[in-house]
């Protein structure tokens, strides 16, 4: 099987669990972001479990010599904080509250034929041009 029949199975698994954690549905995000309202903290589950995941996982598969499709591990080795990084992490999460989208269920969202998942996604692309022509 090669890379991309992979990588698709990955994204059609990662896209169901968004939907079955119902992390496509904007109003349940924003029920969630809105600590000071009517707040819905069910998602704080499907944080937890895949951070749990994530760290169980991590550990051991960082142990082998290199990843099961690749020749190397490629990992983030810039652990400063920079205008650049504060700057997108601000508009990231003003965007998220505005919409109640991040990108991968936006994506997800883009699979089930959710017009305002393809506005997301479009805006995303967007912001991946802008920082292109911004980059140094």
């Amino acid at each position: 099987m090669n890379n991309n029949a992979i990588a698709l199975m990955c994204g059609i698994t990662f896209g169901a669990g968004l939907t079955l954690s119902q992390m496509t549905d904007p109003a349940k995000v924003l029920g969630f972001l809105d600590i000071a309202g009517n707040w819905d903290p069910s998602l704080i589950f499907v944080m937890l479990g895949a951070l749990t995941v994530t760290m169980i996982s991590f550990r051991r598969i960082l142990k082998k010599p290199s990843p099961l499709l690749a020749q190397r591990f490629v990992i983030a080795s810039r652990t400063a904080l920079d205008k650049p990084l504060i700057l997108g992490s601000a508009i990231f999460g003003i965007g998220w509250g505005i919409t109640g989208y991040c990108p991968g269920p936006s994506v997800a969202g883009l699979g089930l034929g959710n017009t305002e998942a393809l506005i997301m996604v479009c805006a995303i692309y967007a912001g991946f041009w802008a920082h292109g022509k911004m980059k140094v």
